[in-house]
């Protein structure tokens, strides 16, 4: 952990980490020093070079250099500003005057630095050169109005990981050479590299986050749903939590009227507060999934009250608020109803597993901590669809914090093989559906220490001696005789000579290994890899908690979570499978007799998608609270109307209550799980100039009950038969659910059945949008056929975001299956 030091910023002493930038630590302590091209959570472009100081007396970045004890930094002097108002004239050299046009006017920073620095002349010019516009996946892309800061190309490679973006040359009139010694040395600098450079774009590796978009600080980057649509001014943001995925990352619902003629609210874009926050695409694109019901249905709400009294199931799924939880647990409770949540029943066991050997409630990690990590290992998340921010926190540390990670997983992924792009400390073991226990196995053999007996005896039981050849290579000093061409005489002459010996040696071999299909070598790239390194995290993901052999996969991961220095953090498949795995006592896995659903297929149905028996409001028209991935009850806000009946509504009616308002009961939430008795709008939502978030509050923890007892381990790796392959539960990136295939940005475009890696696709003779019939036991499901550029190997994944295909019934026991797969 880094030392605190105490420095002075313009007279003021302040305290900041050891390894921290001077700019951040200004930040923290509010003081101003501007910068076009910072990203706070990335490594420094000094692209822009605004953010020079002075410290010791010597002027120096503030992005890139490092405080020291003592330090004196004056962030102003005259020599800086001159510098300061040469760049930002650069910047205002041929771009284009479209203010009042530009979707980023009101919000750019080039507007912003050019008004504080008075800038009301121009010094400098040279001729333009052509810059035609394009479309990116997403986005568009204005050349014109681009000033090269690398914000976009920073974020892609250092957060996201994908690289999809990266500076290019253009062609160009040469600056003038009068300017080099009339100009201020790093305005001439930063000018000569914008004049040559524009960002390219490579389609392939780019997973639409729209991260780009948020931290580009002109208007060269804008959604091409959101561009000419409205003023930034116009817009109205309403604080809220991604409703998709278990991050619930902050964002902004951006709303303004629909029209001249409809005065009701319409969401136009969502945004983030890219310094502190990332967005997946998900949240980001599909923001338009609410229910537009235009009035309360009597009928059919006292039809519902009757499905509620009779049903002997309540059905629903974890894309809900903490308080819509709460609610059908009291209601369950009132009328004798089971709960039936399969999500969040397989988190609830995995996770009661894990606390009987890790001896907490609750997991150890945080996403947070992952990105703060210099060795991660990830075990069985698809971490490209399945939580994008993950994904995003392994990146960052393996960038930021030159770390070293290892990723375990059936299906080989090059997007996710691009974290390990700029370095050779990331690698990828691509194994058998279903041996997951033999990889925390193994990490407990390398890394635990005083583990149990029975544990200990357990993993000694995998040992065995092995026999391999190793090439020795020895350097020898030998002496040659050598003839001298002019006399005839011989010499002695010493040489090194390079001998190679074959050997037979002796080694410990671990079995474990064998299920993994890599040897020995793993171990060795292990030792190699944590060499230097200490903070550590573990990524569970859903493999292993919807897994037959969950009980021991839970009980394992703890015991690496208590003795080795593995931080752990497990991945809830939903956004509040967290939330509701706490909140509901009695779970059960599947349903019977009469059933009522909740945003699921029932008997009768209560939904947000329309088309239901009656409507609910959806997440983007609901105040509540989320329990997310980091432990934290954080809250989301309404950013619609909603004209329709609401849950809280029929449970005044069956609780014979009257309760005016859903978040009314988040002071409810039961304090004996780790919750706390909070109004909701006492609840914090902001974060801080020091980077801290202040946003709901933690859970709390309690110790429990230890019970070491391990069944013996009966998995076998899943084979595909002959005319049989794998499938896989996977949807593609930025689906999650039904929701976000009814947003209008994926609706029309969006891919639902099965993929295959091209070699899979070439091999099986298929077309593109064919028709297949994948069966899976005596399950049968029409699907179409599609080739999936960003897979590789013989393992297909099947999606499960299309309500009416209900391909989630090929995966009852386990994320794998064994399929047919036959033309229609």
């Amino acid at each position: 952990m880094s030392d605190l030091i105490s420095l002075t910023i313009n007279g003021k002493v302040v305290e900041a980490k050891s390894d921290e930038t001077i700019l951040n630590t200004a930040r923290a302590n509010d003081i101003f020093i501007p910068a076009l091209c910072y990203l706070t959570r990335c490594s420094p472009t000094l692209a822009c070079r605004l953010c020079l100081v002075e410290a010791d007396g010597k002027q120096i970045y503030a992005c890139n250099a490092k405080v020291k004890e003592g330090m004196n930094v004056v962030t102003s002097t005259a020599n800086i500003e001159k510098e300061r108002r040469a760049i930002m004239e650069v910047y205002d050299v041929n771009h284009p005057l479209q203010c009042g046009v530009c979707d980023q006017s009101g919000e750019c920073e080039l507007q912003n630095y050019t008004l504080y620095m008075k800038l009301d002349s121009q010094s400098y010019s040279i001729k333009d050169v052509p810059r035609p516009t394009q479309h990116w996946g997403v986005m568009n892309y204005d050349p014109g109005l681009c000033i090269v800061c690398e914000k976009c190309v920073t974020v892609c490679k250092d957060m996201i990981g994908s690289n999809a973006l990266s500076t290019v040359k253009r062609g160009s009139e040469p600056i003038d050479k009068y300017y080099k010694d009339e100009m201020p040395k790093d305005a001439y600098s930063m000018w000569n590299k914008l004049n040559k450079s524009l960002i390219g774009f490579e389609e392939d590796n780019c997973t639409d986050c729209g991260e780009c978009i948020s931290v580009c600080p002109v208007g060269a980057l804008v959604s091409n749903d959101f561009q000419y649509k409205s003023n930034a001014w116009e817009l109205t943001r309403i604080p809220a939590a991604n409703p998709h995925s278990s991050d619930c990352a902050y964002m902004y619902y951006e709303t303004k009227h629909t029209s001249i003629e409809d005065s009701s609210p319409k969401i136009y874009r969502v945004t983030n507060e890219h310094h502190y926050s990332t967005l997946n695409g998900a949240a980001r694109f599909a923001y338009d999934f609410e229910n537009k019901a235009q009035g309360k249905d009597e009928k059919a709400f006292n039809e519902a009250i009757e499905a509620f009294k009779k049903a002997e199931s309540i059905k629903f799924n974890s894309y809900i608020t903490n308080e819509e939880a709460l609610l059908l647990q009291k209601i369950a409770q009132q009328t004798g109803a089971k709960l039936v949540n399969k999500d969040a029943f397989r988190f609830k066991r995995f996770l009661e597993n894990y606390s009987l050997t890790s001896g907490s409630s609750l997991y150890s990690s945080t996403l947070k901590d992952v990105h703060d990590s210099n060795f991660v290992i990830s075990i069985g998340a698809y971490l490209k669809s399945d939580l994008p921010s993950a994904r995003y926190a392994l990146n960052n540390s393996v960038i930021m914090n030159k770390g070293a990670a290892l990723y375990f997983h059936p299906v080989q992924d090059p997007v996710i093989e691009k974290i390990g792009k700029r370095g050779k400390t990331t690698e990828f073991i691509y194994h058998k559906p279903n041996v997951e226990s033999s990889i925390l196995y193994l990490i407990l053999y390398l890394f635990a220490k005083d583990l149990p007996l029975e544990v200990q005896e357990f993993i000694d039981s995998k040992k065995e001696q092995r026999v391999k050849t190793v090439v020795e290579t020895k350097k020898e000093q030998v002496v040659e005789l050598i003839k001298d061409e002019e006399t005839g005489e011989e010499k002695e002459v010493k040489k090194l000579v390079t001998t190679k010996e074959e050997k037979q040696v002796e080694f410990e071999y671990i079995k474990f290994l064998d299920d993994i299909q890599k040897d020995e070598t793993l171990l060795e790239l292990i030792e190699l890899l944590r060499e230097k390194k200490d903070k550590f995290s573990l990524i569970i993901g859903e493999d292993l908690i919807h897994n037959e052999n969950y009980e021991t996969l839970g009980k394992l991961c703890g015991l690496i979570d208590k003795y080795t220095a593995f931080d752990v953090v497990i991945l809830p498949p939903q956004t509040n499978s967290l939330g509701v795995s706490l909140i509901c006592d009695n779970l059960y896995e599947k349903e019977s007799g009469f059933t009522l659903g909740y945003n699921e297929k029932a008997d009768f149905e209560l939904s947000a998608l329309g088309e239901a028996d009656l409507d609910i409001p959806a997440l983007n028209q609901q105040e509540g609270t989320f329990t997310n991935i980091d432990k934290k009850v954080i809250p989301t806000n309404a950013a619609l109307d909603y004209k329709a009946y609401v849950l809280n509504d029929l449970a005044n009616r069956l609780l014979e209550v009257d309760v005016d308002y859903t978040i009314e009961y988040t002071k409810e939430l039961p304090e004996d799980k780790g919750f706390s008795a909070i109004d909701f709008d006492r609840l914090p939502n902001y974060f801080g100039n020091n980077r801290s978030e202040y946003r709901g509050y933690d859970l709390r923890e309690f110790e429990t009950k230890m019970e070491l007892e391990l069944k013996k381990d009966e998995s076998l790796a899943l084979e595909a038969a002959e005319n049989e392959i794998i499938i896989y539960k996977a949807n593609p990136i930025n689906q999650f659910n039904e929701f976000t295939a009814i947003a209008h940005e994926f609706k029309e475009n969006f891919q639902s059945g099965i993929f295959f890696s091209k070699s899979l696709f070439e091999k099986l003779q298929l077309e593109e949008n064919q028709e297949l019939i994948v069966e899976v036991g005596t399950v049968q499901r029409k699907l179409k056929a599609y080739c999936e550029k960003q897979i590789e190997g013989e393992i297909a994944l099947v999606s499960t975001f299309e309500k009416e295909l209900d391909t989630k019934v090929f995966f009852e026991n386990s994320r794998y299956a064994k399929a047919s797969v036959k033309k229609a």
